[in-house]
Protein backbone atom coordinates (compact mmCIF):
# COMPACT_ATOMS: atom_id res chain seq x y z
CA UNK A 1 0.00 0.00 0.00
CA UNK A 2 1.47 3.55 -0.70
CA UNK A 3 1.56 6.87 1.65
CA UNK A 4 -1.00 7.88 -0.48
CA UNK A 5 -3.54 5.07 0.48
CA UNK A 6 -2.41 4.98 4.42
CA UNK A 7 -2.90 9.19 4.67
CA UNK A 8 -6.47 9.67 4.82
CA UNK A 9 -7.19 6.58 7.20
CA UNK A 10 -4.00 8.41 9.70
CA UNK A 11 -5.47 11.80 9.26
CA UNK A 12 -9.14 10.58 9.73
CA UNK A 13 -8.24 8.63 13.28
CA UNK A 14 -6.66 11.92 14.12
CA UNK A 15 -9.83 14.34 14.07
CA UNK A 16 -11.55 11.09 15.66
CA UNK A 17 -9.05 10.88 18.76
CA UNK A 18 -9.17 14.71 18.81
CA UNK A 19 -13.18 14.61 18.70
CA UNK A 20 -13.17 12.04 21.61
CA UNK A 21 -11.01 13.88 23.88
CA UNK A 22 -12.82 16.74 24.27
CA UNK A 23 -16.25 14.68 25.60
CA UNK A 24 -17.34 15.44 28.94
CA UNK A 25 -15.73 12.76 32.21
CA UNK A 26 -16.47 9.39 31.14
CA UNK A 27 -18.18 9.87 28.27
CA UNK A 28 -15.48 9.18 25.49
CA UNK A 29 -14.77 5.20 26.65
CA UNK A 30 -18.33 4.54 25.86
CA UNK A 31 -18.08 6.30 22.54
CA UNK A 32 -14.68 4.57 21.81
CA UNK A 33 -15.66 0.94 22.71
CA UNK A 34 -17.31 0.48 18.64
CA UNK A 35 -13.68 1.94 17.59
CA UNK A 36 -11.64 0.24 19.88
CA UNK A 37 -13.58 -3.11 18.88
CA UNK A 38 -14.52 -3.23 15.25
CA UNK A 39 -18.06 -3.17 13.79
CA UNK A 40 -18.42 -7.47 13.96
CA UNK A 41 -18.13 -7.33 17.97
CA UNK A 42 -19.55 -3.49 18.29
CA UNK A 43 -23.25 -4.52 16.30
CA UNK A 44 -23.34 -7.32 18.71
CA UNK A 45 -21.96 -5.70 22.05
CA UNK A 46 -22.91 -2.07 24.30
CA UNK A 47 -20.83 -0.02 26.13
CA UNK A 48 -22.86 0.81 29.60
CA UNK A 49 -21.03 2.33 31.85
CA UNK A 50 -17.27 4.25 32.72
CA UNK A 51 -16.21 4.58 36.34
CA UNK A 52 -13.04 4.36 38.33
CA UNK A 53 -11.17 3.43 35.22
CA UNK A 54 -13.23 0.37 34.25
CA UNK A 55 -15.85 0.20 31.05
CA UNK A 56 -18.31 -2.17 31.41
CA UNK A 57 -19.35 -3.74 28.43
CA UNK A 58 -23.11 -5.71 27.74
CA UNK A 59 -22.52 -9.15 25.58
CA UNK A 60 -24.87 -11.54 24.42
CA UNK A 61 -24.07 -14.73 26.40
CA UNK A 62 -21.42 -15.84 28.73
CA UNK A 63 -19.38 -17.63 25.37
CA UNK A 64 -19.26 -13.65 23.96
CA UNK A 65 -18.08 -12.92 27.40
CA UNK A 66 -15.37 -15.61 27.77
CA UNK A 67 -14.17 -14.69 24.20
CA UNK A 68 -13.92 -10.95 24.79
CA UNK A 69 -12.29 -10.99 27.72
CA UNK A 70 -9.62 -13.18 26.09
CA UNK A 71 -9.01 -10.13 23.71
CA UNK A 72 -9.26 -7.29 26.92
CA UNK A 73 -5.79 -6.30 26.37
CA UNK A 74 -6.30 -5.31 22.85
CA UNK A 75 -8.95 -3.35 23.40
CA UNK A 76 -7.01 -1.78 26.11
CA UNK A 77 -4.58 -0.94 24.29
CA UNK A 78 -6.50 0.76 21.31
CA UNK A 79 -9.21 2.60 23.90
CA UNK A 80 -6.15 4.39 25.38
CA UNK A 81 -5.20 5.28 22.25
CA UNK A 82 -8.43 7.34 21.45
CA UNK A 83 -8.95 8.69 24.63
CA UNK A 84 -7.41 10.98 27.26
CA UNK A 85 -8.98 8.97 30.40
CA UNK A 86 -7.45 6.25 31.33
CA UNK A 87 -9.60 2.56 30.90
CA UNK A 88 -7.49 -0.03 33.34
CA UNK A 89 -10.24 -2.61 32.76
CA UNK A 90 -13.26 -3.71 30.73
CA UNK A 91 -15.68 -5.73 32.29
CA UNK A 92 -17.89 -7.73 30.28
CA UNK A 93 -21.02 -8.55 31.60
CA UNK A 94 -24.34 -10.66 30.04
CA UNK A 95 -27.04 -8.61 29.24
CA UNK A 96 -30.39 -9.28 27.61
CA UNK A 97 -31.07 -7.34 24.47
CA UNK A 98 -33.14 -8.07 21.82
CA UNK A 99 -32.66 -10.21 18.72
CA UNK A 100 -30.53 -8.22 16.52
CA UNK A 101 -28.64 -9.37 13.04
CA UNK A 102 -26.27 -11.53 13.69
CA UNK A 103 -27.45 -12.58 17.24
CA UNK A 104 -29.12 -15.80 18.81
CA UNK A 105 -32.30 -15.65 20.27
CA UNK A 106 -32.36 -15.70 23.97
Amino acid sequence: MNYSMQRPGADLEKVVVRSLRKLPAGQAPLLAWPLACGSAVGVRTRALEFAQGILRVEVPDDGWRKELQALAPRYLAALNRYVAETVTQVEFVVGRRKTGVGQRPE
